[in-house]
C-alpha cells in the first residue's frame, strides 16, 4: 500500500512538474450541496437535479452545452431543422426568451400561432431530445424593441408609476407579468420536465439588480402559473442591489470578446481581454455598459461561491450596433469557450448560437432604437439578428460553429469527467493556460488567442516535452484518463470523441501529436492511428476534424457540410453558390446624409426618408421550385443596406465586412429592391482596422459599391 501511494503521488508531481509551471491557487470549494427547486422527476423516474458544480442527469454527471435561438425570429417551418443543426454541432440545451411585446402586442390579446408557437417549438425539441431553458422576463432585452416589454404597459408606467412602474413590485405591473406567465404555462403545459417534456428550467427577468422583492415576486407568479420546474434562474450580473435569498435562483453568467453597446471609438474599450485569460472572476465588467456603467464589481458574493459556474451568455457572436460595427472572427468564440471551461464552468452556454430576423411590423422596429420609449441605448437593424453566430440568420454555418463544434463533442464524451474537476490556476508569464484534474487525472486547457491582438509562439514545457505554441490555438490536452482497461497517460492532441473500440484526437497546429499509453508514447501523425490491444488511437488533422462526425458508437463520417440525424435518419445540409445574379441599377445615391445624434446621445441610424437618396438595384429572380431552401448573399459596401419586396422591408444590414443575408422566400413574385446608403469618409462610428482601411480606400468622400450577389441553394439529401 505504501508503494502503490507513493506511485500515485509521484505521477501527481510528475504531471504538475512536466509542466513546469508554480501552481497559484485553486478556487476555494465548498461540500456541493443539492439544490431543490421544483420537481425535477419525470413519470417514468428520470431525474434533473442541480448540485454546488453543475448537473446530474438520470443519476449521471454531465457537462452540457447551451445555445440560445429565438423561435420567434426564425420561420416556423425552419424550427425543426434547426433545432437538430444546434445539436449536430454539440448543444445540448436549447435556451430561448419569450417576448412578451410580441405575444400580447395588445393588452389581453395574446398570440401564440405561426412563429409565435411557442408549444410547437417546444414539442420539436422534446421530439429533438433537446432540452429548453425559457427565458420568460418579463424583461428580456435581445435587442428588441422595448426590451420586450409591450408598448402599452411601458405607457401604463409613464402614466401611472404608482402601479404600473416597470420592472417593480407595483401591482398593476406585477400583475401584467403574471397574467403572462399563465399564458407561458398553458403553452408549456404537459412539456414540462415533470411531464416528460424537454423544459429543465426558466430564467426570471434579466440583468437585474432586485431587489429581491422582485425577483422573489416573479418567481412565485412562475410557479403560480404552474412553471414547476428543477431548477430556476437569473442573470448574475449586475450585482445584486441588496441581499437574495440563498437557493431560490442559480446565477448563470456571461462574458464576450467585444460588445456593440459600449460608447467608445476605441477597440475592445473596458476588460474585455480579460475573457482571453483563465481566472476564477466569474462576474464580467463589460457587459451592458451603457446601462451599468464601466465600473461594475467584479466581486461575487461569498454565498454565491456555493453555487455551480454555469454560463448563460457567452458571446457566440456579436450584432454591430449603427454605433459599434463589431466585425467577429471565427475563433473569437472558441477562446472564451476554452478559457471559461477551463476556469470551472460547467454549462458553456451561448448567446447567440442561431441568428435570426425580427419579425415585420409595420408601424416600427422591432429591434431596439434610441427614438423608442425605453430600452432606447442603442440602434440596431430593424429585421437583422444575425450576431455573426455560430449558424446564423438563415441558418448558415460559420467557422466559429466548426471550431466550437470539436470542443462540445468532447465535452458530451468527458464532460462528466470534467464537470467534477476543479480548477487550478497557475501563475505563468509564457502561456495562458490551467488545468482542471481530480486525483491522477484531468485535462491541461491552454489558449493562446486574443481577439484583436498577435500573442506570438511561445515555447512551453508540459508533459517533459518542449512545445511549440502557435499564435492564436486554443486547446486541451487529456491525462491520466482510462478508455477501457488502458490508461492515457497524456496526449499533445485535444481529444475529439470516442467509439467503442477507438479514441480519437485533433492535431493542434505547430505539434507533434503524441499519445503515452500504458506508459509507452506513441508518436501519431495526423491520419494516422496506433492500436494497443486491439484499441484504436487516432489522429485527425484539424481539416479532418472540421469534416468528422460521431454518428454512432461504432462510426465516424466525414462531410463537407452538416450531418445530423433526423428521426434514425443521418441527413446531409449543404450550401451550394447556384449562380450570381445581375442587378440592374435604377437610381444613384443622392447627397449624403447628415447623421443627427439621437436621444442616447450616439449617431442615429437612417430612418426611412433618407432612402429616398440611396442607391437603388432591382433584383429579379426566375421562379424556383422549393424557394425556402435559396438565399441572396448581397456582398456590399456602404452605411447601410435595406431590401424590400411586396411593399415591405425584408431586411436591413449595417455594414461591418460581413455579407447580408435574405431568404428568397420572403421575395414576393421574384421582385425586390436594394437599397444603399453611402458611408460617409468622415462617419462618427467604430470601425475596426480591417474595415476602416476598407473605407480609406475607396476613392472620393465616401464608399459605396455592391460587390455581387449570390444565389445560395441549400441542399439536403441522405448522407450513405
Amino acid at each position: 500500500m505504501k508503494q502503490l501511494a507513493l506511485l500515485i503521488l509521484s505521477a501527481l508531481l510528475g504531471v504538475l512538474n512536466a509542466c513546469s509551471r508554480p501552481v497559484a491557487t485553486s478556487v476555494p470549494e465548498p461540500t456541493p450541496p443539492l439544490f431543490k427547486f421544483g420537481t425535477n422527476v419525470t413519470p417514468d423516474g428520470q431525474t434533473f437535479q442541480v448540485d454546488g458544480k453543475g448537473f446530474i442527469d438520470n443519476g449521471q454527471y454531465v457537462l452540457p452545452v447551451m445555445g440560445e435561438i429565438h423561435y420567434c425570429r426564425v420561420p416556423e417551418s425552419e424550427w425543426k431543422r434547426e433545432v437538430l443543426k444546434m445539436k449536430a454541432g454539440g448543444i445540448d440545451i436549447v435556451a430561448c426568451y419569450v417576448f412578451w411585446n410580441y405575444h400580447e402586442p395588445e393588452e389581453g390579446k395574446f398570440v401564440w400561432e405561426g412563429n409565435l408557437n411557442l408549444r410547437k417549438f417546444l414539442e420539436i425539441c422534446k421530439e429533438c431530445n433537446q432540452k429548453v431553458v425559457l427565458r420568460i422576463g418579463p424583461f428580456c432585452h435581445g435587442e428588441a424593441y422595448l426590451g420586450g416589454i409591450p408598448e402599452w404597459m411601458v405607457d401604463k408606467s409613464l402614466a401611472d408609476r404608482a402601479n404600473y412602474a416597470l420592472r417593480t413590485t407595483a401591482p398593476g405591473f406585477v400583475a401584467g407579468v403574471s397574467e403572462m406567465y399563465k399564458q407561458i404555462g398553458l403553452q408549456a403545459k404537459g412539456l414540462l420536465w415533470k411531464d416528460g417534456g424537454p423544459v429543465i428550467g426558466a430564467q426570471i427577468d434579466n440583468e437585474s439588480r432586485g431587489p429581491w422583492p422582485y425577483l422573489a415576486a416573479l418567481k412565485q407568479a412562475a410557479v403560480d402559473a404552474g412553471l414547476d420546474l428543477p431548477f430556476y434562474t437569473r442573470t448574475g450580473w449586475p450585482k445584486m442591489s441588496g441581499a437574495a435569498v440563498f437557493g431560490e435562483l442559480l446565477p448563470l453568467y456571461g462574458d464576450y470578446a467585444d460588445g456593440f453597446w459600449d460608447r467608445s471609438l476605441r477597440d475592445m474599450p473596458g476588460s474585455y481581454r480579460q475573457a482571453f485569460h483563465f481566472t476564477d472572476s466569474r462576474l464580467s465588467a463589460v457587459i451592458a455598459t451603457e446601462v451599468f456603467g464601466t465600473n461594475q464589481s467584479t466581486e461575487m458574493d461569498r454565498e454565491d461561491w456555493a453555487y455551480p459556474y454555469l454560463t448563460c451568455e457567452l458571446g457566440g457572436g456579436m450584432m454591430p450596433s449603427y454605433y459599434r460595427r463589431i466585425h467577429i472572427f471565427d475563433k473569437d468564440a472558441l477562446g472564451l469557450a476554452i478559457c471559461k471551461v477551463g476556469s470551472g464552468s460547467n454549462l458553456p452556454g451561448y448567446y447567440m448560437y442561431h441568428g435570426g430576423i425580427n419579425p415585420y411590423c409595420p408601424d416600427h422596429s422591432m429591434g431596439e432604437l434610441q427614438a423608442s420609449k425605453y430600452t432606447n441605448s442603442n440602434d440596431m437593424p430593424h429585421m437583422s439578428y444575425d450576431y455573426q453566430s455560430p449558424l446564423g440568420e438563415v441558418g448558415q454555418p460559420n467557422g466559429s460553429f466548426h471550431y466550437l463544434r470539436l470542443l462540445h463533442q468532447m465535452l458530451r464524451e468527458w464532460g462528466g469527467e470534467l464537470s467534477r474537476m476543479d480548477p487550478v490556476f497557475h501563475d505563468d508569464d509564457v502561456v495562458r493556460w490551467t488545468e482542471r484534474r481530480n486525483g491522477d487525472s484531468g485535462f491541461i486547457f491552454v489558449n493562446n488567442y486574443e481577439r484583436l491582438a498577435t500573442l506570438g509562439d511561445k515555447t512551453w514545457r508540459c508533459f517533459d516535452r518542449d512545445l511549440t505554441i502557435k499564435d492564436g490555438v486554443s486547446f486541451c490536452f487529456p491525462f491520466g484518463l482510462k478508455f477501457q482497461k488502458l490508461t492515457i497517460d497524456f496526449a499533445t492532441a485535444q481529444p475529439f470523441c470516442k467509439l467503442r473500440d477507438a479514441v480519437y484526437f485533433v492535431a493542434v497546429e505547430g505539434i507533434t501529436p503524441e499519445i503515452s499509453i500504458n506508459g509507452k508514447v506513441y508518436t501519431v501523425q495526423p491520419g494516422e492511428e496506433v492500436v494497443v490491444r486491439k484499441l484504436h488511437f487516432k489522429v485527425l488533422s484539424l481539416e479532418e476534424a472540421f469534416r468528422a462526425y460521431k454518428v454512432s458508437d461504432t462510426r465516424i463520417a466525414f462531410s463537407d457540410g452538416i450531418l445530423y440525424e433526423d428521426n434514425g435518419q443521418i441527413l446531409e445540409e449543404k450550401w451550394i453558390e447556384e449562380r450570381r445574379l445581375v442587378p440592374v441599377q435604377t437610381a444613384a445615391a443622392g447627397p449624403l446624409r447628415t447623421i443627427p445624434n439621437g436621444a442616447a446621445g450616439l449617431p442615429e441610424q437612417p430612418v426611412q426618408s433618407d432612402f429616398d437618396a440611396a442607391a437603388v438595384w432591382n433584383l429579379q429572380l426566375d421562379r424556383l421550385e422549393h424557394p425556402e431552401d435559396y438565399f441572396l448573399e448581397v456582398n456590399f459596401r456602404g452605411d447601410v443596406a435595406r431590401v424590400y419586396s411586396g411593399g415591405q422591408m425584408i431586411q436591413d444590414n449595417f455594414w461591418n465586412g460581413r455579407p447580408m443575408y435574405v431568404r428568397v422566400s420572403d421575395i414576393v413574385d421574384g421582385q425586390a429592391e436594394l437599397r444603399i446608403l453611402p458611408m460617409p469618409k468622415d462617419i462618427p462610428v467604430y470601425l475596426q482596422a480591417g474595415q476602416k482601411a476598407v473605407l480609406e480606400a475607396f476613392a472620393g468622400d465616401s464608399m459605396l459599391a455592391l460587390d455581387d450577389v449570390r444565389l445560395l441553394h441549400r441542399t439536403t439529401q441522405p448522407f450513405e
